[in-house]
């Protein structure tokens, strides 16, 4: 088991200084990801519903600052060792994918192969429009016809692809990632993102707060996972070569939160408490566990850091 946490794109701590800061001390502490999020615009107005709340607010809709995920990912390729960088996860409709595959390929040459391509097909309607990509109602599609896209600039020596949205042919695409292949997580909880996964993923990365599809105990993970597990024997696919991972935006602070059924909200509470919800999601196969250590200000987030891994850490058992 290892354990990643995520890079401030927006407010106060979005600065060269305090993101260098953050990243060298993840290090330091030997986190082993470092989490990158993605948005390029931020609508004044908003409209859609965010998928992570119950009552579908957006918390990030206040402001508009936002740093580029793969600018910053590049950025902090270039600072750090150690540190795998994974967006976290990208919205894959948002950006050509030819020039995407490029940046992706070239982020992990220089990084040394330390790159992880987490993967959504977005939420935020009016975001797409700013943008203008392809339909927002189309979202799933493209994305999957995307990924194909990457892997076959990535993999196929003499590219070739005829698609819906984007075709290609007599092309050169060099260099190639260091990782082959280059791992592509698929976030999202839903039937959609487990089919998706299946079908085109390394990796399954769900977050635990989505109240449509809650993952919010360890029992509610396991039963999913059994989904999963199911869809990829009948694909013949074998599920033990799908990499699982876990984002749990928050952690523990001595605030056990119970749910609906008086169960306890997995990762709150006290450390053992956390620990045991780690060792839980281990013993099911999760072997990668990312968390949200930002607070208000640098001092704050750096001790959240260090107190994670002065108190939960060791009590892991695997």
């Amino acid at each position: 088991m290892d354990f990643g946490f995520s890079a401030p794109t927006r407010g106060p701590l979005a600065n060269a200084a305090d993101l260098s800061r953050i990243a060298a001390e993840g290090e330091r502490l030997g986190y082993a990801i470092l989490a990158v999020p993605d948005h390029l615009v931020v609508p004044k107005s908003i409209a859609s519903r965010y998928p992570y709340s119950q009552a579908g607010d957006w918390p990030g809709r206040a402001g508009g600052e936002c740093l580029e995920q793969l600018t910053l990912m590049t950025w902090l390729a270039a600072s750090t060792r150690t540190l795998r960088l994974l967006s976290s996860v990208m919205v894959v409709p948002h950006r050509n994918p030819v020039h995407t595959a490029k940046i992706l390929a070239t982020l992990d040459a220089l990084s040394g192969g330390r790159t992880i391509l987490g993967v959504g097909t977005g939420w935020l309607r009016e975001e797409f429009e700013a943008v203008g990509t392809e339909p927002f109602d189309e979202r799933g599609e493209v994305t999957d016809e995307y990924l194909r896209i990457f892997k076959a600039l990535w993999s196929d020596p003499e590219p070739v692809f005829e698609g819906a949205y984007n075709s290609f042919r007599d092309i050169y695409f060099e260099p190639k990632p260091v990782q082959s292949p280059l791992p592509v997580w698929v976030g999202g909880e839903s039937g959609r993102a487990l089919r998706r996964t299946v079908e085109l993923g390394d990796g399954w990365y769900p977050i635990g707060a989505n109240p449509r599809d809650p993952l919010n105990t360890v029992a509610r993970y396991a039963a999913q996972l059994g989904r999963l597990t199911a869809m990829a024997e009948a694909a013949g696919r074998d599920p033990d070569g799908i990499t699982l991972a876990f984002w749990a935006n928050w952690v523990g602070d001595n605030l056990p939160i119970a749910i609906e059924d008086g169960a306890r909200y997995i990762m709150t509470g006290a450390p053992e408490q956390v620990a045991e919800d780690i060792d839980g999601l281990a013993r099911l196969g999760v072997r990668h566990v990312l968390f949200n250590f930002q607070r208000p200000s640098l001092a704050e987030t750096l001790e959240a850091m260090q107190r994670f891994a002065d108190e939960v850490r060791p009590l892991v058992m695997s």
